[in-house]
């Protein structure tokens, strides 16, 4: 029960005092920027495929849940199985085919040939905006920011505090060259003092061809705000990268749509396929898949490899911590897909067999 208040309060208390703490004059200098795209209208974004708007009875709703449903196993009783990372193994890595290592959550390390990209880098210590209340990480990461090489480039999908983690983003500036980010969102990076020359933002389907790969910007079925006032009011997305050897997908967050089959139909097939499996629900189906849904989209996007993200670092939901695993593990064997399941801080590569180890309980 208390884990329920908690959550209750973070909910509420972040609402308002998010609200209290966005910058507004520089949100709306952003918004005026923003161009003209068929997903925004009347000031905000939105997904090709209208969902059902969050009724207050819903709302409601959900936060008796919070109170009344018993959870079962939402967090490890035992250490979660971690590999630390070394700045000298990834300097060893070579430098002919993407390196991955999982930090966590969504968070993802890769080794671009000579250069290193972060995806979603979330280091904090709860995804949250306060760090005493919030959902709060089974373990830390395999490898602290400062231990990091120089970064090259930080890729972001979307705005939320799981995967936006304002302390890292203002640690990594220092050493970092340029973030890549959704639109809407440099109005918060520039808040926290990320210069605008370091800052590229995304349209949905934008290109970008960087030293070594295509990089693309592709929809996703989710919303954005990190306050009561700013729903929706930046973009959120997925992430194409396709260099010579290799191609990548990051999901991000997503419902499952068609966006996925369309995606794969031109930019697939992909060596790996970094899919969204974890945090789903019955009361927010449209925003977040199912671990069926999660293969299913692999599927759709032509996948050679899958390696199921966004699960395994916080309670986010009412299902037990390792649900997500066990379901998707039934369900790639059921549709004969490729499932990669890396610990945290294990690094692989497409080249490299899948890792079938099963490191969450039976």
């Amino acid at each position: 029960m208390k884990t329920f208040v908690l959550s209750i309060l973070f909910i509420c208390v972040s609402s308002i005092i998010g609200a209290y703490l966005l910058n507004n004059e520089l949100r709306a200098r952003s918004a005026k920027s923003l161009p003209n795209t068929a997903h925004f209208a009347d000031g905000k974004f939105h997904n090709d495929v209208q969902s059902e708007a969050p009724t207050l009875g819903k709302t409601l709703g959900i936060f008796a849940r919070y109170f009344t449903e018993k959870k079962t196993d939402a967090t490890p009783t035992e250490p979660m199985p971690m590999h630390s990372v070394t700045r000298a193994q990834l300097d060893a890595l070579s430098e002919h085919e993407i390196h991955i290592v999982k930090l966590g959550h969504s968070s993802l390390l890769l080794k671009m040939y000579d250069e290193y990209w972060l995806i979603d880098p979330v280091f904090s210590q709860r995804a949250s905006p306060f760090s005493f209340l919030g959902p709060k990480r089974f373990e830390p990461t395999p490898i602290s920011i400062d231990a990091l090489p120089p970064i090259d480039k930080v890729l972001i999908s979307h705005n939320h505090y799981d995967h936006l983690d304002r302390a890292a983003i203002k640690t990594l500036n220092a050493k970092t060259k340029a973030f890549y980010v959704p639109l809407g969102v440099e109005a918060d990076l520039q808040k926290w003092g990320i210069h605008a020359d370091k800052i590229q933002r995304f349209d949905w389907w934008q290109e970008l061809q960087t030293q070594h790969a295509l990089v693309v910007f592709t929809p996703t079925q989710h919303f954005s705000g990190r306050a009561i006032t700013d729903g929706n009011k930046t973009l959120w997305g997925s992430w194409v990268i396709k260099t010579a050897t290799d191609s990548v997908y990051f999901s991000g967050d997503s419902g499952y749509f068609s966006g996925f089959k369309a995606i794969g139909d031109k930019y697939g097939p992909f060596d790996i396929t970094l899919i969204e499996n974890g945090a789903y629900d019955k009361d927010w189906a449209d925003i977040h898949m199912t671990p069926e849904e999660s293969v299913q989209a692999h599927v759709d996007l032509r996948g050679k490899i899958m390696v199921p993200i966004h699960n395994g670092t916080f309670d986010l939901a009412f299902h037990p911590w390792y649900e997500p695993l066990v379901r998707v593990k039934e369900a790639a064997s059921k549709h004969n897909v490729t499932l990669s399941t890396p610990v945290f801080g294990q690094i692989f590569s497409s080249k490299q067999q899948s890792i079938q180890e099963q490191w969450w309980p039976k």
